[in-house]
C-alpha cells in the first residue's frame, strides 16, 4: 500500500503556540516527507497532558517557539521514510515521547527503557536526521516538541518513537497510553510489583497516581491507600481501586507517621506521583522495614534535594525511581493495549472531556483550572 501523498508536502491543520501562555492559533502548515527512518503519522485523536501546558507556560526551561505541542496520540501511518521496515502505511501507532532504536545498551537490556539515542529531550525542537523541522508556514520553520508535536493533523516522528497497535483498539481510548497512564501503570506493575492482598500507598491522585492505582488495583493489592492535599480527589479515586485516604492536611504529624501507624508497621509498596521531595521523603519513610518498596515518579524541582536518615535504606527499605513505567515504547506498549482490549485495564474512566481540534483551548482551560484527568481532542470534525 502506497499513499498518494507519499513523498509530498502535505497542508493541513496544526495548532501552533506562537508565544509562551498565550492561546494556540489553528493555522495551515506544511508537513514535509519523512526522511532516513522517519514516519509521517496522520493523528486522528490527541490528548493534552500536564507536560504540554508546563513547556507552553515555559517553567523552567529555555522558551522554544513557534511550536506545535502534543505528545499523547494515537494516529495511522501516512508514509514512511528510507530505511523504515517495521512499519507501512495503514499501520496503526502511538506516538511516544520517547522511543526505543533498539540498537543501544540501553535498549538491549532488559533492566532498561532510556534508549540512548531517542531519550525524550524537551529542548530539541527538530529531528535527528538532518537537525531540521518538518513544520513550516510560508517557510518560517514551526519547531517540534518532544519528538511528537501531536496537536498538528500530520506529523514526522522518528520509527522508533511509534508502536505498533492492535488496529481494532478504540482509536479515542487508547491515545491516552502513549505517557502519563502508562508511566503511572507501569510504576505499580513493573517497578513497585506489588503482590495479591498487599497494601500500597500512592501519593498524588492526578492521572499518574490514579494509573498506579489502577496498576495496584489489577496487582491485587487489598488495601490502595490514597494520599493527596485536596479532599475532592477521594471520591474520584474511589474507581480506580483506592479504598482509604489520607490528606496530610488533616493531621498534626509527618503523614508517614500516619501511614505507619494505620498500617502496624508502613505499607507493602508506595508509588509517588506528585514531584514534591516532601511527598518522596514521605513515600519512602511510610515502606514497611524488612521488604518496603517506594518508587518516585513525579519531576522534583532541579534545586531539590532527597534527605532521609540511611538508618531507613539499612533497616532494608528499597527505594526506586522509574521513567516511563520502565515499559520499552515499541516492545512493550502493545501488550499494554491488549491489557485494555481485555477488558483488565479500564481506560474510560480517565477520559473526562471532549473537545473539536478548532476548541483545543478548552482543553488547556481545563486542565488549568484543575477539572477532570484527560480531555480527548477529536482532530477530525
Amino acid at each position: 500500500m502506497v499513499s498518494n501523498t507519499a513523498g509530498k508536502v502535505i497542508r493541513c491543520k496544526a495548532a501552533v503556540a506562537w508565544e509562551a501562555a498565550k492561546p494556540l492559533v489553528i493555522e495551515e502548515v506544511e508537513v514535509s516527507p519523512p526522511q532516513a527512518n522517519e514516519v509521517r503519522v496522520k493523528i486522528l485523536f490527541t490528548s493534552l497532558c500536564h507536560t504540554d501546558v508546563y513547556f507552553w507556560e515555559a517553567k523552567g526551561q529555555t522558551p522554544l517557539f513557534p511550536r506545535i505541542f502534543g505528545h499523547e496520540a494515537r494516529g495511522i501511518v501516512e508514509s514512511v521514510g528510507e530505511g523504515v521496515t517495521d512499519l507501512k502505511p495503514g499501520d496503526h501507532v502511538l506516538p511516544v515521547f520517547t522511543g526505543e532504536c533498539k540498537e543501544c545498551q540501553h535498549c538491549k537490556s532488559e533492566e532498561s527503557n532510556m534508549c540512548d539515542l531517542l531519550r525524550i529531550n524537551t529542548d530539541r525542537g527538530v529531528m535527528l536526521n538532518d537537525g531540521k523541522s518538518r513544520f513550516s508556514i510560508n517557510g518560517k520553520p514551526i519547531y517540534h516538541f518532544v519528538g511528537t508535536s501531536t496537536f498538528s493533523e500530520y506529523t514526522v516522528v522518528h520509527v522508533g518513537c511509534l508502536a505498533k497497535i492492535n488496529p481494532a483498539a478504540p482509536l479515542d481510548k487508547v491515545c491516552v497510553l502513549s505517557c502519563g497512564i502508562s508511566t503511572g501503570l507501569g510504576a505499580t506493575l513493573n517497578v513497585a510489583k506489588p503482590t495479591k492482598g498487599s497494601s500500597v500507598a500512592i501519593f498524588g491522585l492526578g492521572a499518574v497516581g490514579l494509573a498506579a492505582a489502577e496498576g495496584a488495583r489489577l496487582a491485587g493489592a487489598s488495601r490502595i491507600i490514597g494520599v493527596d492535599l485536596n479532599s475532592t480527589r477521594f471520591i474520584e479515586a474511589k474507581k480506580f481501586g483506592v479504598n482509604e485516604f489520607v490528606n496530610p492536611k488533616e493531621h498534626d504529624k509527618p503523614v508517614q507517621e500516619v501511614i505507619v501507624a494505620m498500617t502496624g508497621g508502613g505499607v507493602d509498596r508506595s508509588v509517588e506521583c506528585t514531584g514534591s521531595v516532601n511527598a518522596m521523603i514521605s513515600a519512602f519513610e511510610c515502606v514497611h522495614d524488612g521488604w518496603g518498596v517506594a518508587v518516585l515518579v513525579g519531576v522534583p524541582n532541579k534545586d531539590d534535594s532527597f534527605k532521609t536518615h540511611p538508618i531507613n535504606l539499612l533497616n532494608e527499605r528499597t527505594l526506586k525511581g522509574t521513567f516511563f513505567g520502565n515499559y520499552k515504547p515499541r516492545s512493550d506498549l502493545p501488550s499494554v493495549v491488549e491489557m485494555y482490549m481485555n477488558k483488565e485495564l479500564e481506560l474510560e474512566k480517565f477520559i473526562t472531556h471532549r473537545v473539536p481540534f478548532s476548541e483545543i483551548n478548552k482543553a488547556f482551560e481545563y486542565m488549568l483550572k484543575g477539572e477532570g484527568l484527560r480531555c480527548i481532542i477529536h482532530m477530525t470534525e
